[in-house]
């Protein structure tokens, strides 16, 4: 019985109950790919590694090292895995299609077990020194296969660039980033020698993987007081600390992007609100007879409370259901955010908000009806 009145409540002004879950599909899509954004933002510092540290340049990350630290390094106890690694950048065809590429140094993927590589995809990686390995999201995206030549237009490290794919990683964890391009390190040092004699033989920075990850702290202070008052001081940090320093110089944006994520439900909760209160004055005098009736302040709640819910989680249940779509096309249309993903969690976050301003919308509708009096109720028009 109180399904069949809540259906007809509903569907009474068709029209507007449309237009009022299309604004709810809208606000909670739109709530889905902000958050989205920041959960890929988030995502790489969410899977670092407790046992790896990164060893970088003190005064800041443009600055490089000397690969001749790599000696010291792995001398220093509790130390039992190293690899080094710099920012490659360059160009494929235009600005639009970028995708992160490192020169890594060799037991790059021994120390990033993450990263799924067969092994003779890994041998052919270091036997040849043009060769290339990328993620099974970036194959997928561009259409590489193995074999395949990549040609990138250099920025950092000038001049026109080709690697050949041998290998194509994929992650070990759904959180695993599948969109990186590495390619050997010792190819570009010996271009650098021939062509930029200046920065040859320096790196990016160092990765460590120690024994025992609560000897972190310590282990990295043994590593910088080893380059103490050397030309190229050093800051060694865990792998997650390094990834919060690329999060934090965005962190205004990000927090803004959250932001805006509310108010948007913020916005949408006021039209739910305007629609349920026309709803419940345009059927006072609907409500003071079912009390006349028997029915009693509580039941007539639940009518309220059931339309404004079933509103809500309509426009959700849309939303939720063109967020699929809509951040494919939103990856296509930005490009470089390619390990966006809406996962479960984010899913649930967005139906209990929808049902959160389901609720709260119908809150004062529900308790100026439950309060109403018969005769008052009757001696209201409209």
């Amino acid at each position: 019985m109180f399904w069949a009145l809540i259906h007809r409540h509903l569907w009474r002004h068709k029209l507007r109950t449309a237009l009022t879950v299309l604004g709810m599909a809208v606000a909670i899509l739109a709530f889905l790919l902000l958050q989205a954004v920041v959960e890929a933002w988030y995502r790489g510092v969410n899977s670092a590694a407790d046992n790896r540290l990164v060893v970088r340049n003190a005064v800041s990350l443009t600055f490089s090292l000397p690969l001749s630290y790599l000696q010291t390094i792995r001398q220093i106890p509790g130390v039992n895995g190293f690899t080094y690694m710099s920012w490659f950048g360059g160009i494929y065809i235009d600005e639009r299609n970028f995708f992160p590429r490192f020169a890594v140094g060799p037991g790059f993927f021994e120390l990033h077990p993450e990263f799924v590589l067969s092994e003779s995809e890994r041998l052919s990686f270091h036997r040849e020194k043009r060769a290339c390995v990328i993620g099974k999201r970036l194959a997928e995206k561009y259409g590489w296969r193995i074999g395949d030549q990549i040609p990138i237009k250099g920025n950092i490290f000038p001049g026109d660039w080709s690697f050949v794919v041998r290998g194509i990683y994929r992650g070990a964890k759904p959180s695993t980033d599948e969109s990186l391009m590495v390619m050997n390190f010792d190819y570009l040092n010996e271009s650098l020698k021939k062509t930029m004699p200046v920065r040859a033989d320096r790196v990016g920075s160092f990765v460590i993987r120690i024994a025992e990850p609560d000897q972190a702290a310590h282990i990295s202070r043994l590593v910088d007081r080893e380059f103490k008052n050397s030309q190229a001081e050093t800051i060694t940090e865990t792998e997650k600390s390094f990834q919060l320093g690329f999060v934090a110089m965005t962190k205004a944006l990000l927090v803004a992007i959250q932001v805006i994520s509310v108010v948007v439900v913020l916005v949408i909760l006021t039209v739910l609100a305007n629609t349920m209160a026309m709803s419940a004055r345009e059927r006072t005098t609907e409500y003071v007879v079912l009390k006349t009736l028997g029915f009693g302040s509580g039941r007539i709640a639940i009518l309220v409370m059931g339309e404004s819910l079933l509103l809500a989680l309509m426009g959700g249940a849309l939303g939720t259901a063109l967020a699929f779509p809509a951040g494919d096309a939103f990856v296509r249309a930005v490009g470089g955010l390619h390990d966006f993903i809406i996962p479960p969690a984010l899913i649930g976050l967005g139906a209990a908000a929808a049902a959160g301003v389901g609720v709260m919308a119908a809150l004062i509708p529900m308790i100026r009806v439950m309060s109403m009096s018969i005769a008052s109720g009757l001696r209201r028009v409209g």
